[in-house]
């Protein structure tokens, strides 16, 4: 056999190990001159990789903490800004009420009473917030609606009137009918559970929500052509739900301060946590990030060197073609 073939192909075997070898580096280097992270960490960091892998699992910790607090928050701002229209909706409502019902003014009474109606409405939709699947209000039942709407309620409250013998024996029902767990509150109107194990989460069925709710419903009834216009202290009844509707306005929103506390909370957690992140990255970064201008630059070196490995391969192939034909 030729010297100069067998001496051809030991190099073209060379050559091809190394240009595999080759592009093996170029794929390495070019994922760390795009990451900027040195692809094996085992090898550069050689007795240093504990301390990577503990500040890599401080990072992700880090960021699973983050997201909670994130989720949190989204919820609580949504839960605030339901609270927001509840409180909204019955604005002036009370006042118009008591001004209309001293002066016995029947025409004023009707339109506040239909403003309650209206308010009634909203507020009972707005308790409806959802955040992707979770019922905000439900407490822990929060795959359940809370409310279905407001007309059963109100159905229920002119049954009441219709059977009252006067205001007092109105409100005593009322009384049973709001806080009775077999009272038609519980079982016809709220669907959700009067229990919520979320320390950030408030239901529909909270004291200053259901005064709002019972509140308004009572106004939304006191119409001249309603039932509770023919009880006997009617407007003492109109008076006194207009004062407890303005004092629930300000329980909802001593309510709305209290989850303010727990949203400052979260917020200072989560600027906390964006100083934790930010030293933990550096120091990650300290053992592990490949300047990429350098990686950049070694990895055209690579390619330049690579693609003279092909034509010195090609050569050689053409030179064992000659001397064959020769």
């Amino acid at each position: 056999m030729d010297r100069f073939a067998i001496s051809s192909g030991l190099m073209t075997s060379t050559l091809s190990q190394h240009i595999s070898e080759l592009r093996s580096q170029i794929g390495k280097t070019s994922t760390e001159a795009t990451t900027g992270r040195y692809e094996d960490l085992t090898l550069h960091l050689s007795g240093r990789i504990g301390k990577a892998m503990l500040s890599q699992k401080a990072l992700t910790d880090l960021t699973s903490e983050k997201e909670v607090l994130d989720l949190r928050s989204a919820r609580l701002s949504l839960v605030q800004s339901s609270l927001t229209t509840v409180q909204e909706s019955s604005t002036g409502i009370a006042a118009s009420m008591l001004s209309a019902v001293v002066g016995s003014h029947e025409t004023e009474i009707a339109t506040a009473s239909r403003d309650a109606k209206a308010a009634l409405s909203t507020t009972m939709s707005a308790l409806n917030a959802r955040y992707g699947e979770r019922f905000l209000f439900a407490g822990d039942a929060t795959s359940s609606i809370p409310f279905a709407g407001s007309d059963q309620l109100l159905a229920d409250i002119e049954a009441i009137a219709q059977m009252a013998t006067d205001a007092n024996d109105f409100e005593i029902q009322l009384d049973d009918y709001f806080s009775s767990p077999t009272g038609g509150w519980q079982q016809n109107i709220y669907q959700g559970n009067t229990t919520t194990s979320d320390p950030d989460g408030v239901n529909a069925d909270h004291e200053a929500i259901r005064s709002q709710i019972r509140n308004l419903a009572i106004l939304s009834l006191s119409g001249p052509d309603g039932s509770i216009a023919n009880l006997d202290g009617y407007s003492g009844l109109i008076e006194s739900t207009s004062l407890k509707l303005s004092a629930s306005e300000t329980a909802i929103t001593n309510l709305r301060a209290d989850l303010g506390v727990f949203e400052q909370r979260i917020a200072d957690d989560l600027e906390s946590l964006a100083a934790e992140e930010t030293i933990l990255t550096a120091s990650f970064n300290n053992l592990t990030a490949r300047d990429q201008y350098e990686a950049a630059s070694e990895l055209q070196s690579l390619e330049t060197t690579l693609e003279a490995s092909y034509m010195i391969t090609a050569r050689l192939s053409q030179l064992s073609l000659l001397n064959y034909l020769g």
